[in-house]
This record gives structure tokens, C-alpha cells and sequence, in this order.
């Protein structure tokens, strides 16, 4: 029996330092094919997991956790006062509601860049893939570790559709930001 255990080991070491050869991870990261079937894997597992509340608070937390930040942290910035930092999904009719943060003093001036707050963590999903990436040592672990923190930042810093809703109430705000925008755009 013993033998059977070191043949496991054996094999098991042999694949994983295969795995983490230079030409394989060549391979791995020069092949988007790869990144792309990860990628939908991941979606497919966060899908998965809306079966059980309980599924879908360990998948989602994380991404919820900066999802939930990004509104709180604008809103404290611009005097939105931040109440109610939830990151437990509850069910509702649609499914599940992953997070909120509630706002005692959303105005036109803060409501905007409050609920699109989450827009900000693609420029700290860029900042990763551009400085942090090339100092990684490439190993399959840090391959993967990499494409599953990016597929949570890029998901997350997707608004919702309350999100949506709350910056489209102050339609004051969404004129002036709109205009900041294009002016912006516009010295490009």
C-alpha cells in the first residue's frame, strides 16, 4: 500500500512541476483560449452558486465587500453620509439583492458619482494587470490567483441597476456630470 502512496506522490509532483514549466506557462499565458475558459468557468460557478443563499454569499462576498466600499467610500468623500453597509445577500423577487449602502444625504451633486462609485475599481483592476502582473513570478497558483482577483474587481465594478436608479433620480446631476464628461472627452 505504501508503494501505491508513493506512486500517487510521484505522479503528482511530476504533473505539478510540469504545470509550472516555463513552456507550459508560456503556453498557459500566451494562449488567451485558456484565460477565457477560466474566466467562464468562474461565471458559471458564480451562477451555480445563486442555487443556496449560503452558496452565494461565499462566492459574492468578497466582490460585494468592494463593490459596497466604493459607494461608501464616495459618499463619504462627498457628503453623501453612508448608512446601512450591507454585504449578506438577501433573496428577493429577481433573485438575490448581494449588498447595499444607503445614503441619508444623496443630492444632485452626490448621488451621481455616489451610485457609480464602483466604476472606480477599473482603474485598480488596470493598476494590477499593469504593475503588479509583470512582478509576479508565473506560476500556474499566480496565474489563477490573478484571473480570479481581476474577474472579481471587473465584475464588481459594474453598476447595478439600483445603482442606475439612484443616479438617475437628480436629473440635475446626471446634466452636470454629463457635461463634465464631454468636456473631458472632448480635451482628449
Amino acid at each position: 500500500m505504501e508503494n501505491i502512496w508513493q506512486e500517487f506522490v510521484a505522479k503528482v509532483l511530476q504533473w505539478w512541476n510540469g504545470v509550472n514549466s516555463p513552456d507550459f506557462l508560456a503556453e498557459f499565458f500566451n494562449n488567451r483560449f485558456y484565460i477565457i475558459l477560466l474566466v467562464i468557468f468562474l461565471v458559471h460557478l458564480k451562477q451555480y452558486s445563486y442555487r443556496s443563499i449560503w452558496s452565494a454569499a461565499l462566492i459574492n462576498i468578497p466582490g460585494t465587500l468592494l463593490h459596497e466600499l466604493m459607494h461608501f467610500l464616495v459618499g463619504l468623500v462627498l457628503y453623501a453620509r453612508p448608512c446601512n453597509f450591507t454585504i449578506w445577500p438577501k433573496r428577493n423577487l429577481e433573485g438575490y439583492v448581494m449588498g447595499s449602502v444607503g445614503f441619508r444625504n444623496a443630492t444632485f451633486y452626490n448621488a451621481v458619482p455616489a451610485a457609480l462609485a464602483p466604476l472606480l475599481l477599473l482603474p485598480i483592476g488596470f493598476y494590477i494587470n499593469r504593475y503588479l502582473l509583470p512582478e509576479m513570478k508565473p506560476t500556474l497558483v499566480n496565474c489563477i490567483l490573478y484571473i480570479l482577483l481581476q474577474t472579481v474587481i471587473i465584475e464588481n465594478a459594474l453598476p447595478s441597476k439600483a445603482d442606475f436608479k439612484v443616479a438617475g433620480m437628480y436629473k440635475s446631476g446626471v446634466i452636470f456630470y454629463g457635461i463634465i464628461a464631454i468636456a473631458l472627452i472632448s480635451m482628449i
